[in-house]
């Protein structure tokens, strides 16, 4: 999420508590039986979210990656390309990207784009009318995902944070990569700005499909079917792999339990990265259980954020799981947005949600859940270059906070079950 004004912030904390829900659910119980992976995997099929075999998943490094390897399939596309987004920022890699989407346009591929409204607004070089009716001039779709309306509080909740394209449904993108240029150059009085994205082909691509078009027609009216858009995926080989998604209304509690349940299946280790760390009572509660019974959990968290406040609340709530076992490395690199997971070596997972209430609780989210060793290890060895940027939070490192500092992030984590 991109900067908001602080007192926008608050007052979106203060609307949401009124709809404010939680759950404690978790429904995997630590097994010296059953694998990690297997477990979650029952448990998802449980729950009827789909497993897909012979996937293949390309974990992206940041955004130039994400970006070079999104344009080149952007650039083979026959019949369509699909982008959701809760940020299009009205900047040079946007300008890349439209342009790119206008050619294919002109050549006779269907582009349908969608951003979030509030998303939108939220940033600092936002697209106004007079872009989008330009865009549009162009032969690309447009659309704003639930426009501001008077009054503008009762769209606060449930945004669109999702970030996929898929192009002619057969390759698809999902992670933490928004259109806006700081992703590659970096923010001042922030540093870089780091997140990971992934690439995939296989059956998987269906499900980000899927989404995407439902997203269409809710904010549309337009249905959209066909074979062109589902087509047969004959790849004989790969790793499996869960899209997991989260619609208010539709499937509100899906994507923590999932989230509480991974963490609950792991035996060995669990390392994760998250930028806006306030975990809700079932995340709490699966990582505090996971490090009673002995699984080492190594947590990488950023000093800087861009949000005020979020940086102290999320290094309290680390140094609470820290007095608890928990490996807590501060990240000094600049801001990492990263939002990932990898559960024993086996699984892993990347996507848009945070582990916080807004994502967990009232945003529309997605996060793709890849069953590969290779991978896992993949996302890994990017997970440790980022603890080499880090410092590791010890009681000495927090209590050398002032007093003041230490009493401003116990204050704002009063908030955290509403942001």
């Amino acid at each position: 999420m991109k900067a908001l004004d602080y007192r926008t912030h608050i007052l979106l904390a203060l609307v949401a508590v009124l709809l404010s829900s939680c759950s404690s659910f978790v429904a995997i119980e630590r097994s010296h039986h059953a694998s990690s992976d297997s477990a979650f995997m029952h448990y998802l099929r449980s729950e009827n979210i789909p497993v897909t075999s012979n996937n293949d998943v390309e974990i992206l490094n940041g955004a130039h990656a994400k970006f070079a390897s999104m344009l080149d399939d952007i650039s083979k596309a026959k019949h369509h390309v699909h982008l959701e987004y809760f940020n299009f920022r009205n900047d040079s890699i946007n300008e890349v990207v439209i342009s790119l989407l206008e050619k294919k346009a002109k050549e006779g591929v269907e582009v349908r784009a969608m951003f979030d409204a509030f998303g939108n607004m939220s940033n600092d070089r936002p697209l106004k009318k007079e872009h989008l009716e330009a865009i549009r001039a162009k032969g690309i779709e447009i659309v704003k995902f639930d426009p501001i309306t008077f009054p503008w509080v009762n769209h606060t909740t449930s945004r669109d944070h999702r970030k996929i394209v898929v192009i002619d449904g057969k390759v698809g993108y999902i992670g933490g990569i928004n259109v806006a240029d700081y992703y590659l150059r970096g923010l001042e009085g922030i540093g870089e700005w780091r997140d990971m994205h992934s690439r995939v082909e296989g059956e998987a691509v269906n499900e980000l499909q899927k989404i995407f078009l439902d997203m269409w027609h809710k904010e549309t009216g337009e249905t959209i079917v066909g074979k062109e858009y589902y087509p047969e995926h004959n790849r004989t080989e790969g790793c499996e792999v869960a899209i997991v998604d989260r619609w208010p209304g539709r499937l509100p509690k899906q994507l923590r339990r999932a989230y509480a349940n991974a963490i609950n299946s792991a035996k060995d280790s669990i390392v994760l990265i998250n930028p806006y760390f306030m975990p809700t009572p079932i995340i709490s509660k699966a990582i505090k259980k996971a490090l009673k019974d002995g699984v080492k959990v190594s947590i990488v968290l950023s000093e800087k954020g861009d949000i005020p406040m979020v940086p102290g609340v999320a290094l309290r709530a680390g140094y609470r799981l820290m007095k608890k076992g928990a490996d807590i490395h501060m990240f000094t690199g600049g801001f990492n947005h990263s939002k990932v997971m990898c559960i024993d070596g086996k699984y892993c997972t990347i996507g848009s949600t945070n582990l916080n209430s807004r994502s967990l609780r009232y945003d529309y989210e997605a996060n793709i859940f890849v069953f590969g060793e290779e991978e896992t290890e993949e996302l890994n060895r990017y997970i440790e270059l980022d603890k080499k940027e880090s410092y590791l939070l010890t009681e000495e490192k927090y209590k050398s906070l002032s007093w003041w500092k230490r009493f401003c992030n116990w204050a704002a984590s009063l908030l955290t079950p509403i942001l």
